[in-house]
């Protein structure tokens, strides 16, 4: 007989990404400061980690390190008990180096494409030896990688990557649904994805645009955790555009306390996520001067 699990869910907020605009949504934090309040407001309203990318301030995408390290301050002195999860993926020029850049400034977590794919008409490219390379240095710095599968082959690549000591013991995985050229948010991808996953394994689900909530309610009946966040949708609901990440958040928290799921606060999520405590707030705004 099926019965609802009753773990914490971990709640992921992804504010910004490196797609929406101001057009799509005008609450979409872009600055520093902007994302700071916007991180503050999600952990208040029930995240645990913040999955940060940085834009420039007339909202062109960015990675430099300069603008991370303004960003992860500005988020820390208002929420030092967030979890940041920092993206390493570029634009489509960027090489490997630049895209890692923000390890520098070890944050606790990170995202990591180990496959390529087309996303719409753009080819979102991580070659083999790129992976090898930016995983190494992820492992250097100490930081601890979220695998980002955005179809069932890259599920059966990490595991290849586990057994040649490419990856490492725990697997995290972030499952992405609904864009284009990746998997659909079809429930039974969802459900295939999962069963490939050993007992215990950590996963997150998103969905992607007008999916995002059909994805989070199906993996908190699941047993996953969930990430939300403007960087996925613009939309609160078809039609109407979120007032904030904040808003989002909330709404997944009402759902999961409905289904009987409490919500993992920051701490909670560290143990779960097998990341290291804590460490005091002075310590965490990391300064590369």
């Amino acid at each position: 007989m099926f019965e609802l699990p009753s773990e914490p869910v971990i709640i992921t907020c992804a504010i910004t990404g490196n797609k929406t605009t101001r057009q799509m949504n005008p609450n979409l934090p872009l600055t520093p400061k902007e994302q700071g309040i916007a991180a503050a407001e999600a952990v208040e309203a029930g995240a645990s980690v913040i999955h940060l990318h940085v834009r420039e301030d007339d909202g062109s995408e960015s990675h430099r390190l300069e603008r991370f390290e303004e960003s992860i301050y500005e988020i820390k002195s208002r929420v030092p008990e967030a979890i940041i999860e920092v993206s390493t993926r570029g634009a489509v020029e960027d090489d490997i180096d630049y895209r890692g850049n923000c390890l520098d400034l070890r944050p606790e977590m990170c995202s990591l494409n180990i496959g390529t794919l087309n996303i719409g008409d753009e080819v979102f490219l991580n070659h083999p030896l790129d992976v090898r390379k930016l995983a190494a240095r992820i492992y250097e710095m100490g930081v601890e990688p979220e695998l980002d599968m955005f179809d069932v082959g890259h599920v059966e690549s990490a595991f290849t990557l586990l057994k040649q000591g490419v990856l490492r013991a725990p697997l995290r995985f972030l499952f992405v649904l609904g864009i284009p050229g990746g998997v659909s948010a079809d429930l039974r991808n969802l459900m295939h994805m999962i069963s490939l996953l050993p007992p215990g394994t950590h996963w997150t689900a998103l969905g992607i645009g007008r999916f995002q909530l059909t994805v989070a309610v199906h993996a908190l009946m699941l047993g996953g955790n969930v990430r939300v966040g403007l960087e996925d949708t613009a939309y609160y609901r078809k039609g109407e555009v979120a007032k904030s990440n904040a808003q989002l958040v909330e709404r997944i928290v009402y759902l999961s306390r409905e289904l009987g799921r409490e919500v993992a606060t920051p701490d909670q999520a560290r143990k779960m996520l097998g990341l290291k405590p804590r460490v005091p707030a002075a310590n965490q705004l990391v300064s590369i001067a």
